[in-house]
């Protein structure tokens, strides 16, 4: 009796950890169990820009989404490079559209999905490649960080969505939870802005001379 009670415990303890196991997003590093190996700088213009954590949600077809989409107050706001780094891929397909692969030191990689395919005051997803990436982006090219990469836009199965960038992180190609290091960065790139407006509003107002 005792032997089938221990049985009966065991298995539905097995039941509950699998449960649990399809419930959860896909496997994954901890984001706060991994240190970035450089000071990560915000993919997009800080004050154009609104994100919450929506790592793991549930996506058409049994997905999970792997990244944080970062909302844009319009197509055409900036995207730059969180490190400096190399562009390893630029290419053009169905689901994620225009996108760029940047890497990184330590094995770090950045993913930079949804970028603009639409001609101005337009939706016909024919922009010329100059209206997706800044100039000198090719692969090859190697960026720092801060640096202007491309614009914001609705490509592949964001069309019809608000203008965003889905941005991922990898390391040694396993991807992580980007929301805790965009978090830290958004905040410290936006105080950053605010003591640069800050000192040249100051330095305006100190040339005035009063007659």
């Amino acid at each position: 009796m005792l032997l089938r009670s221990s049985f009966r415990s065991l298995t539905i303890a097995l039941l509950v950890i699998v449960g649990l196991a399809v419930l959860l997003p896909p496997s994954t590093a901890r984001a706060d169990s991994v240190e970035l190996p450089f000071e990560m700088r915000f993919p997009q213009e800080v004050d154009k820009t609104t994100f919450h954590n929506d790592w793991g949600q549930r996506r058409p077809g049994r997905r999970r989404h792997t990244g944080t989409d970062l909302m844009a107050t319009q197509k055409m706001v900036e995207v730059y490079a969180i490190a400096d780094g190399v562009v390893s891929s630029i290419k053009e397909t169905a689901r994620p559209g225009r996108y760029l692969y940047i890497e990184h030191v330590g094995g770090w990689t950045s993913l930079y999905i949804h970028l603009n395919d639409d001609n101005p005051g337009t939706d016909d997803g024919r922009a010329p490649w100059y209206l997706t990436l800044a100039p000198g982006i090719e692969v090859g090219a190697e960026v720092e960080a801060g640096q202007l990469i491309g614009w914001t836009g609705d490509s592949g199965n964001a069309e019809g969505a608000n203008p965003h960038t889905h941005f991922e992180l990898a390391v040694d190609g396993k991807t992580v939870n980007p929301y805790p290091y965009l978090e830290a960065a958004h905040e410290r790139d936006l105080a950053d802005k605010l003591r640069r407006e800050q000192l040249i509003e100051s330095q305006m107002l100190g040339s005035l001379v009063i007659v």
